[in-house]
C-alpha cells in the first residue's frame, strides 16, 4: 500500500454495541469485536471506522459524549481498546474513531459547570445568549424531531445553542481553550494508537455562532491548525470528515487554496452518493457521469470517501425535489421508509428488492469509482432493516452471525439485547447470516471477498485518476476508466435490464492483452474490445494494461 495508505484502503464502519457481544449482557463490546477481526481480515478490510466509543447517556447513539478521554463501560476498558488496536495491527487493519467535538452531552461536567454560574471557568466553552435569538427556530439538523436550535436553561438564566438536539449543547470554537482541548483529545487517542478520526459535522465545528445570525461565519483556519497538530503527533494519521455542503465549497475543506492540501485528508462524497441513488432509481448512468464531470479538483493528497449506505439515512437533500421524488418512488415508496423530509432509512439489499444482481452491480460500481470505498457492517451479507424501530435505529440492528438465537450476536435473553435482531421475513437471521454464506462459494459474502481482493490488485482505482469514457453507449451503460502508475483499468456497468453489446475498440491501441478481472458472469475473451457483451445489471472490470514497472 502506498505512502498515503488511505487512498488504497477499504474502510468498514460499525457500531461496537451491535456487532458482537462477548459477555452475554446484550450489548456488543470490544472483546467481541476483537474475536471477529479474522473475519474482517478475510473480507479484505484494511481500516475500521468505529462510531462513538466514549461514555455517554446514549440518547443519540453515543454522539452525546460525557468524557472524551475514556471508553464507554458498556464496551469495555481503555485496556480492552488498546488490545483491539494491537490485534488489529497484527492483521494489517488500522482503526479510526469518531471525533464528535461539535457538541457535548448536557450531562458533561463541562456543561454542568458552565450552566452553574456566569463565573464558571467553562462558561465560555459553550455558546450563550442573554436574550432569545431571532434565529431560534432556524438551522435544525433533524426536522420533525427537533424544533429549535436555541434553548433556555433556567439554571444558567440564558439561552444556549445546539445545532443538534437540545441535550447536545455546542462547544464554542471561538474560544482558544476549547481548540486546545480538542487538540489534547486527538493527541490522547493518537498516542494510544488510532490511525485517525472521522470528524462529525465539520461545517458546524468551524461555525463561529453569533446569536441572531443564521449565517454565522466559519473559521477554516481551525482545520489548518488541527491538521498540522495531527501530522506532528502522527505523520500518517488521517482526518476523514463529514461535510455535506455545496460543491463549490468543498475544496476549501481540503486546503486554503493554490492547490495546497493543508486541511482535511478526506471527505465523504455526499454529492456522488445522491447521484448514485438517482442513477440506480432511473437505471440511467447520466447522474453519475455528471457527478464525475462536476467533481472539484482536489489538492495533492486529497481523497473522496465513497459510500452507498452508512450509519445515517440516505441523504437526498442535494437532489432537486423532482429527483428526490423519483428516488423515493423507487426505493422509499412508504412514508415509514423516509426520514427528516430528505432521506431514506433503509439498507441497500431491501431497497433493491433483494435482487442479487442489482446489489452486486451497485457495489461493483461504488468500489470502481474514484476514492476510498466505505462499507457499512452487514452490507456484505445483504442485511435488511427493521422499520418498526425509531428513526435511524432501523439500520442499526445487531450483526447476523449465525443460525443461533439472537443471530449469534449475544447469548443474552432477547429482551435484554441493545436492539432486537431481525427474525422475520426474507432478511431474518435464519436466512441471512455469516455462517450460511461462509460455506457457500456463491454467496454475497464470497462475492464481496473476491471483489475486494480484485480492488486491492488495482490500486489505480483509489490512487489514480477516474474519467468517464465518452463514446456511444447503449442505454443504461456507464463506461469509465482508472489510470495510475500501476496501469489502467476500464469498467462497464449496465444499470438497465436489457443485454447489450459495447464497442470500446477506440481503446485497443492502449491495450496489452486485456482481460476480465471481475464480472457478473463468464463473457469469453475480451478480444479487440469491439464487441463486449454485457448482461442486464451486468458489470465487467477489465485490466487494460499494466504500468511498465509493475
Amino acid at each position: 500500500m502506498g505512502d498515503r495508505w488511505y487512498s488504497e484502503a477499504v474502510v468498514y464502519c460499525l457500531d461496537i454495541d451491535t456487532y458482537a457481544d462477548s459477555d452475554g449482557d446484550g450489548v456488543g463490546d470490544i472483546r467481541g469485536l476483537i474475536g471477529r477481526l479474522d473475519y474482517l481480515a478475510r473480507l479484505g478490510v484494511t481500516c475500521l471506522w468505529l462510531h462513538p466509543i466514549h461514555p455517554s447517556p446514549n440518547r443519540d447513539d453515543g454522539y452525546d459524549v460525557t468524557d472524551f478521554y475514556n471508553v464507554d463501560p458498556r464496551f469495555g476498558t481503555l485496556g480492552d481498546f488498546a488490545e483491539l488496536l494491537h490485534q488489529a495491527q497484527n492483521r494489517g487493519i488500522r482503526v479510526i474513531i469518531d471525533l464528535v467535538v461539535n457538541h457535548t452531552s448536557d450531562e458533561h461536567p463541562w456543561f454542568q459547570s458552565a450552566r452553574s454560574s456566569p463565573d464558571s471557568p467553562y462558561r465560555d466553552w459553550y455558546v450563550w445568549s442573554d436574550h432569545e435569538p431571532d434565529d431560534r427556530h432556524q438551522g435544525m439538523v433533524f426536522p420533525g424531531e427537533q424544533h429549535e436550535t436555541w434553548s433556555y436553561d433556567r439554571t444558567a438564566k440564558a439561552w444556549y445553542y445546539h445545532r443538534f438536539y437540545r441535550y447536545q449543547p455546542d462547544l464554542n470554537m471561538a474560544n482558544p481553550k476549547v481548540r486546545e482541548e480538542v487538540k489534547k483529545i486527538v493527541s490522547f487517542w493518537l498516542q494510544l494508537g488510532v490511525s485517525g478520526f472521522r470528524m462529525d459535522a465539520v461545517p458546524f465545528i468551524i461555525e463561529l455562532t453569533e446569536p441572531g445570525n443564521p449565517n454565522s461565519p466559519k473559521d477554516f483556519e481551525f482545520l489548518t491548525e488541527l491538521r498540522q497538530h495531527v501530522q506532528w503527533r502522527r505523520g500518517d494519521a488521517v482526518l476523514l470528515a463529514e461535510a455535506n455542503v455545496e460543491p463549490d465549497q468543498l475544496p476549501t475543506f481540503f486546503g486554503d487554496g493554490s492547490g495546497s492540501g493543508n486541511r482535511l485528508h478526506m471527505l465523504f462524497d455526499f454529492m456522488l452518493n445522491g447521484r448514485l441513488m438517482l442513477a440506480l432509481a432511473r437505471q440511467d448512468p447520466e447522474p453519475v457521469i455528471e457527478a464525475l464531470r462536476d467533481t472539484p479538483t482536489l489538492p495533492t493528497g486529497g481523497q473522496w470517501a465513497t459510500f452507498l449506505r452508512n450509519h445515517d439515512e440516505i441523504d437526498l437533500s442535494r437532489l432537486t425535489a423532482e429527483q428526490r421524488n423519483q428516488v423515493y418512488a423507487e426505493f422509499g415508496p412508504d412514508e415509514e421508509m423516509r426520514i427528516y423530509d430528505r432521506g431514506i432509512r433503509r439498507r441497500l439489499a431491501p431497497m433493491l428488492g433483494n435482487d442479487r444482481r442489482r446489489v452486486e452491480l451497485a457495489y461493483a460500481l461504488q468500489f470502481s469509482l474514484r476514492g476510498t470505498p466505505v462499507l457499512r457492517y452487514g452490507e456484505e451479507i445483504g442485511m435488511g432493516e427493521d422499520l418498526s424501530l425509531p428513526g435511524r435505529h432501523a439500520i442499526r440492528t445487531p450483526m447476523q452471525w449465525s443460525y443461533k438465537e439472537n443471530a449469534g450476536f449475544s447469548t443474552a435473553e432477547p429482551e435484554k439485547l441493545v436492539r432486537p435482531v431481525i427474525d422475520k421475513g426474507d432478511f431474518s437471521y435464519q436466512k441471512v447470516n455469516v455462517t450460511a454464506q461462509r460455506s457457500d462459494p456463491k454467496s454475497l459474502l464470497a462475492w464481496f471477498e473476491r471483489m475486494i481482493g480484485t480492488l486491492r490488485e488495482a490500486p489505480e482505482i483509489g490512487s489514480g485518476s477516474t474519467t468517464h469514457i465518452d463514446v456511444p453507449m447503449p442505454p443504461g451503460v456507464l463506461a469509465h476508466r482508472a489510470d495510475g502508475p500501476t496501469g489502467t483499468m476500464i469498467f462497464l456497468h449496465n444499470l438497465g435490464t436489457e443485454d447489450v453489446e459495447v464497442d470500446l475498440s477506440s481503446l485497443a491501441p492502449e491495450a496489452d492483452l486485456p482481460i476480465d478481472v471481475l464480472t457478473d458472469r463468464g463473457y469469453g475473451e475480451v478480444g479487440k474490445l469491439d464487441s463486449l457483451k454485457l448482461a442486464g445489471y451486468g458489470y465487467r472490470w477489465i485490466r487494460l494494461c499494466r504500468g511498465a514497472a509493475f
